[in-house]
């Protein structure tokens, strides 16, 4: 019991000195300090903010009971019931009396009036903390002395006010002493409440002071609670003043909105009073989307704002009644009424306006579509004309033909129709202006000038018109009359230029003329032209003198001639040009004729030259060629006599050549004067070669005819007598005399000497005569056929019998004994043809006389 007095006089203690600092004092010592009764009535002076009856002055000890017993029944007025509780016992230091009746003091004033939902006194301040502590972890107040031991009940409070002071996720639950001490030192510091218990105390006592905690406890009800009156206070002091911020708030923005819709409908009124109308229906047209951009967008905002100023209006004066204060009265001319008269002079103003606009544009319009006619009429008017005014002062006439004037004048005539046409739209367009002058078109000006130029441009236009009339007439006369000599200009010219035409021809023909007789008659015939060219140049002058009489006419009246005779492409400088050709060529053809008179006396000279000596050499070549044929066909003789007469008719043709050439010489000078035929001759130099040509054959084939005979006769034992019977059957049978016999003749010949042919039999010898199918059968094949059985030839085993022998009866022979035996030439063509020798036991080098021997009577392919 001694130590929970002393606990809880250590609380009581400080709780008294928490309040006895507020009157500027404390106590010490809770049983001496109050025995005179002074502080003890000052202490429930400041707890209950009352003053007590005057205290005793006296030290004496009834001054001191009579000052407890004032406080004593100061308490009791307060509805506290004391038991066992008398003065003299807290006079005499009584710490039992004494520290019970702090107790009654602290439950009345500290405890008693805490009321938490419908709890009241030691309960309500129970449930105050159960509900400020709920949310923390490791903490649940069920009670007044072990819930508070380990210190985390009092930090959650602290930190369910005021967050700042502690930083409750650091406490630890096992550290009691920390948490305690944090409380007590924050309380102290920032919540102005003394330490009224002591940590170590409260940790070693199981079961602590159940009052000195609530004493304590009920200090952070009182500070935490009287901060929320604080707000409470503060909150109904500021719900008032946010009444009438909000009140003044509304009379501001009706005085603004007041204002701002007056000056509006003062600025728009002159605007819609303004009639003075714009000069162009554009303008008028934006006025008119002005207005409607005014009916659209700027009004409708503005009847908006009369409403809302209406309804703000109503409503400011419902919460002032309704907050019991005055009703509000706007500045003068803003009341409800004042904007009401001003918005309906707004639209009285606004009413006419609109019909006003739509009046002033149909009238421009009106003017708007008169001035667009006017100037499209005035446009295509002027568009008409442009280029008209130098049209017509053109002179194009003075330079242009018969029928261009013809042409020119249709024209006119047709311009003149389309401008009588024009005289409508003239009349228009005048119409037009001097609507849009009554209508007081605003740029009446510009319109009027330009009517006046249309009109003036118009009467320039007729006077041009008949002026351009009267000089194509006078034009078309005088043309007429050049057209005529015109014409006979042409009449005249054409025949006379195709006679210069035929006469530049004829004088410029290229002749080709053969002989004196042609070019005599060419120069007789040039004779006779020369004889017309007088009476041509009359013709000439006459002609003329046409173009003379055009030009001097032209002089005259002044008009360009174009320089072209529309009847004709010649022109008088032709004419002249084309006579001066003719002249000029007169004496040229003259020149010419001599001359090639002088070449055809040449011709003809080369012509009797040639002919001469072409007329011997000729029949000299054809009696040779006949004397030849008798030679060969002749059998009267020995071979060697024909070959001894054929080689001196040889000679003699040699000895001729010269003659040939000497023909050769003048053919050539022939043929470089173009000379092709000569009346002289039947001889051609042509003729004259393929004669000189075959004679050299023919006495060179029947020479080889004569040794081959000889040759034939000589290898084959055939007798004269016998030769000159084959040539006898030959001759006899050669029916053409051309020394050759076709097959039927040869056929023929064959049967009368006794042969027995078939077709067969025929063919094969055929391939025997003629090996080479010519188609014919010569005199040297005809013996070869004929003595080919009963002559003694030379055979292929005869030539090899005569090698081995030579090769000492070896198969081979070597080049040692070729050279040896035979001579150097036979030897040399023996080793350039023979084979390399194929067999056993040769030496190297040997030659293959065999195969060669074969090869000579064409039995190898040597």
């Amino acid at each position: 019991d001694a130590v929970l007095l002393g606990h809880r006089k250590y609380t009581f203690t400080a709780w008294c000195n928490s309040h006895l600092r507020k009157a500027g004092t404390q106590i010490e010592n809770i049983e001496e300090d109050f025995r005179n009764g002074l502080k003890l009535m000052l202490l429930l002076e400041v707890i209950s903010g009352e003053r007590l009856p005057k205290p005793d002055k006296g030290k004496m000890r009834f001054h001191k009971i009579a000052n407890v017993n004032k406080a004593l029944d100061f308490i009791c007025s307060k509805g506290v019931k004391l038991v066992s509780i008398g003065a003299e016992e807290i006079v005499d230091g009584n710490v039992k009396m004494t520290l019970g009746m702090i107790w009654t003091i602290i439950l009345r004033f500290a405890i008693q009036d805490i009321s938490v939902e419908e709890t009241s006194a030691k309960e309500g301040l129970l449930l105050w903390c159960q509900r400020k502590t709920a949310p923390y972890r490791n903490v649940n107040v069920q009670n007044f002395h072990i819930s508070w031991k380990d210190g985390l009940a009092l930090c959650a409070l602290i930190h369910r006010h005021r967050p700042d002071l502690i930083d409750y996720s650091k406490l630890r639950k096992d550290d009691p002493m920390g948490n305690l001490n944090t409380a007590f030192e924050v309380a102290e510091k920032y919540l102005d409440i003394p330490k009224m218990l002591d940590a170590e105390d409260i940790v070693n006592t199981p079961k602590p002071d159940e009052k000195a905690i609530m004493t304590y406890v009920s200090c952070f009800y009182h500070a935490f609670a009287g901060a929320e009156q604080a707000e409470t206070a503060a909150n109904r002091i500021c719900k008032v003043l946010a009444v009438n911020q909000e009140n003044e708030k509304l009379m501001e923005e009706y005085e603004k909105l007041a204002s701002e819709l007056l000056e509006w409908i003062r600025r728009t009124i002159p605007w819609l009073e303004n009639r003075v109308a714009e000069q162009t229906m554009r303008a008028m047209q934006q006025k008119l989307e002005d207005f409607r951009d005014y009916r659209r967008v700027h009004k409708p905002p503005k009847v908006q704002e009369k409403c809302q100023l209406e309804i703000n209006f109503n409503t400011l004066q419902t919460k002032l009644r309704l907050s019991n204060r005055p009703a509000f009265m706007p500045s003068e001319g803003k009341m409800v009424s004042d904007i009401a008269n001003a918005w309906k002079g707004l639209e009285q103003v606004e009413k006419g306006y609109e019909e006003w606009l739509l009046t002033e544009i149909r009238r421009l319009e009106r003017l708007d579509h008169l001035a667009e006619k006017f100037k499209q009429k005035s446009s295509l008017h002027e568009s008409w004309t442009s280029g008209k005014v130098e049209l017509l002062s053109m002179k194009d006439y003075e330079s242009a033909s018969l029928m261009e004037i013809r042409a020119l004048m249709r024209k006119h005539e047709a311009f003149e129709s389309d401008l009588a046409a024009h005289q409508d739209r003239v009349e228009q367009i005048a119409a037009i202006a001097q609507e849009l002058n009554e209508l007081d078109y605003h740029d009446a000006v510009t319109i009027n000038a330009r009517c006046q130029g249309i009109c003036d441009q118009w009467d320039n236009l007729g006077t041009l018109t008949q002026k351009r009339r009267d000089s194509l007439e006078r034009v078309e006369k005088l043309w007429e009359t050049i057209d005529q000599l015109y014409l006979e200009f042409a009449k005249r010219a054409a025949p006379f230029n195709n006679w210069m035409d035929g006469a530049m021809e004829d004088l410029q023909d290229m002749f080709i003329v053969h002989s004196i007789e042609e070019i005599q008659s060419l120069i007789t015939a040039h004779d006779q032209f020369k004889a017309t060219l007088p009476e041509a140049d009359k013709e000439r002058v006459a002609t003329m003198g046409i173009q003379n009489e055009i030009v001097k006419i032209a002089q005259t009246y002044g008009i360009k001639l174009s320089g072209v005779n529309p009847y004709t492409n010649l022109s008088p400088q032709d004419i002249t040009d084309k006579w001066d050709a003719v002249k000029h060529l007169v004496p040229l053809r003259d020149q010419m004729l001599q001359e090639e008179v002088a070449r055809q006396q040449s011709n003809e000279r080369l012509r009797r030259q040639f002919a001469a000596q072409a007329n011997i050499i000729g029949p000299w070549i054809q009696t040779k060629m006949e004397e030849i044929s008798h030679v060969s066909v002749d059998i009267a003789g020995s071979l060697e006599e024909q070959m001894s007469n054929l080689k001196q008719y040889e000679q003699n043709i040699i000895n001729y050549k010269c003659n040939i050439d000497k023909l050769e010489g003048d053919h050539q000078l022939s043929q470089e004067s173009l000379i092709f035929d000569n009346k002289h001759t039947n001889y051609t130099m042509e003729h004259v070669r393929v004669g000189w040509e075959q004679l050299l054959t023919t006495i060179a084939r029947t020479i080889n005819e004569v040794e081959n005979q000889i040759l034939t006769r000589d290898a084959k034992g055939i007798s004269q007598e016998q030769l000159n019977e084959f040539r006898a059957s030959f001759n006899h049978f050669d029916r053409k005399r051309n020394g050759m016999m076709d097959p039927d003749d040869f056929r023929a010949c064959l049967i009368s000497m006794g042969y027995d042919l078939g077709e067969v039999e025929f063919a094969r010898i055929m391939t025997l005569v003629d090996s080479n199918n010519t188609g014919v059968v010569t005199f040297q094949a005809f013996i070869d056929f004929m003595t080919r059985e009963t002559a003694e030839t030379d055979t292929a085993d005869q030539v090899m019998a005569s090698f081995k022998i030579l090769a000492s009866d070896k198969t081979y022979i070597t080049v040692e004994e070729l050279r040896r035996e035979l001579p150097p030439e036979q030897a040399d063509y023996c080793i350039s043809r023979m084979t390399s020798y194929v067999g056993s036991g040769a030496p190297p080098g040997a030659l293959d006389y065999i195969s060669f021997s074969s090869a000579l009577y064409g039995e190898s392919d040597l």
